[in-house]
């Protein structure tokens, strides 16, 4: 693999607006979360310190009483719809934020990711090829909930939406997607999403471990 940024430029984070896609029910968990506690902080506030000096500005796309994410800085903004169609609901919150913010791109990460890499939302931007978005690959293959958006594509998720269309991937693939691997060796499985008690502790484990920590 070439050279890649280490963290986003000044330029690139001007451009760029954020949220982390936290309007799940957290139904395989048992309980939200977001706010369950790893490893001394809850798991969106490991999330909001990897994630927050990526892009400006931050926010939390999150359903119900906003007022439980408050003691995290960022505005808490809901999904349009009252369905809980998924987080293509989110991607079409945060296009909306990012838009009145002035800002040209949006990018998404989901609020279960620990490990999410500290410069990913540079290395998608380097790949968008100027209007694309860019969905993050693991060795699992594609990782739809770490993406960069067009703002343009606001009108695009919207349609789908009320279309019936609530998959990331095909809707990214109508617009123009390009998949960029982020697999670099080395520490933990870095796309490992916290769905279930069982995949919580294996992430909690590394992180008492060490693995993830620095990167």
């Amino acid at each position: 693999m070439g050279s890649r940024p280490v963290a986003p430029s000044g330029r690139i984070m001007t451009e760029i607006a954020g949220v982390i896609l936290a309007g799940g029910l957290s139904s395989r968990m048992g309980a939200e979360k977001a706010l369950l506690d790893f490893g001394g902080a809850p798991l969106i506030a490991r999330v909001v310190a990897r994630f927050g000096p990526q892009v400006d500005p931050l926010a939390i796309n999150a359903n119900g009483d906003p007022a439980r994410f408050a003691s995290f800085g960022p505005p808490v903004i809901p999904d349009a719809r009252t369905d809980r169609p998924g987080p293509l609901a989110g991607v079409a919150a945060g296009l909306a934020f990012a838009r009145a913010r002035g800002r040209g791109w949006l990018a998404t990460v989901p609020c279960d990711a620990p490990f999410a890499p500290r410069d990913f939302v540079a290395r998608l931007f380097a790949a968008t090829r100027g209007s694309a978005v860019a969905l993050a690959r693991s060795a699992r293959g594609a990782e739809p909930l770490f993406g960069l958006w067009p703002v343009e594509a606001l009108e695009a998720v919207e349609a789908a939406l009320c279309a019936g269309e609530f998959s990331v991937h095909r809707v990214a693939a109508g617009i123009g997607r390009v998949d960029v691997a982020l697999d670099d060796g080395g520490g933990p499985d870095w796309a490992l999403n916290l769905n279930d008690p069982g995949e919580f502790g294996r992430a909690l484990a590394a992180l008492r471990s060490g693995d993830g920590v620095t990167r």
